[in-house]
């Protein structure tokens, strides 16, 4: 059974930065496709950034030139770098591993945007 765990979330100012990590176990990393989604109060979860196993990126419209999601394939860890956060980018952040039609979950990190 998949395993991920998020951590890296906290509280930071507007403008500020954090990081994010997703460490996963009992599947074989490389072979799949990560992402982050967020989910604010009140509303629906959504995706935030995708990394393929090759590498390639793509990232929501909200947060293109702020965020950037990378991987390390030989520690199963994905990545979230947040820069200029912005009230707005509040919400709790998960991470999802994603193998053909399986995807795994992990328990999400908090993330607040506050002065």
């Amino acid at each position: 059974q998949v395993q991920l765990v998020e951590s890296g979330g906290g509280l930071a100012q507007p403008g500020g930065s954090l990081r994010l990590s997703c460490v996963a176990s009992r599947i074989i990393f490389s072979g799949y496709a990560m992402s982050w989604h967020r989910q604010a109060p009140g509303k629906q979860r959504e995706l935030v950034a995708i990394i393929t196993t090759g590498g390639g990126t793509n990232y929501a419209d909200s947060v293109k030139g702020r965020f950037t999601i990378s991987r390390d394939n030989t520690k199963n860890t994905v990545y979230l770098e947040m820069n200029s956060l912005k009230p707005e980018d509040t919400g709790v952040y998960y991470c999802k591993a994603t193998f053909g039609f399986t995807n795994a979950w992990g328990q999400g990190t908090l993330v607040t945007v506050s002065s």
